[in-house]
């Protein structure tokens, strides 16, 4: 196995800041700051390192809610992190990620958000569920691909900014 990346929380201000802008306020955003917990694997032979809630999280059928998550990674180059929903969460509540799979590049670690990863979900539910989370429940997971270029690649252009940044 090779050892391609490192979890690390964004700072305090930039979770904060994110925070306000995802729900308004900062109430107690210290203190959920402060629980935010690195993403890691449950088992030896688990390739998702699992993103764990910030907060208690009730999602209604139909809804969807942007997560942040207080968390960037250091990826080395020729890698990326690929996010889907835990497995049980997609076969019980049909749990989805808004865009299908989340990409994280390894040049968003250096973007002026601190490279600080959303996950946003949807309870695309055709059973009328609830998904109902408690704070520290693992809802999504991470997993390191490696993945090549073309021969005639000659892309030198630096992202800066997250969702929908490079290409505009």
């Amino acid at each position: 196995m090779q050892r391609v990346a490192k979890f690390e929380k964004v700072s305090r201000g930039q979770f904060l800041k994110d925070w306000e802008d995802t729900f308004g306020n900062t109430e107690n955003a210290d203190d959920i700051y402060e629980g935010i917990k690195i993403p890691a694997r449950a088992t030896a032979g688990s390739a998702g390192y699992d993103f764990y809630t910030p907060i208690a999280v009730e999602i209604k059928p139909g809804e969807s809610m942007k997560i942040p998550t207080g968390i960037r990674v250091k990826i080395n180059d020729g890698w990326v992190l690929k996010l889907y929903p835990r497995s049980g969460l997609g076969f019980k509540f049909r749990l989805q990620m808004n865009n299908t799979v989340g990409i994280i590049d390894s040049d968003y670690y250096n973007s002026d958000n601190e490279g600080h990863i959303f996950c946003k979900v949807m309870n695309d539910t055709n059973e009328n569920k609830t998904v109902f989370l408690d704070k520290g429940a693992g809802f999504c997971q991470g997993i390191f691909v490696e993945y090549g270029i073309t021969f005639d690649d000659d892309a030198t252009d630096e992202r800066n900014g997250g969702f929908g940044s490079t290409g505009n």
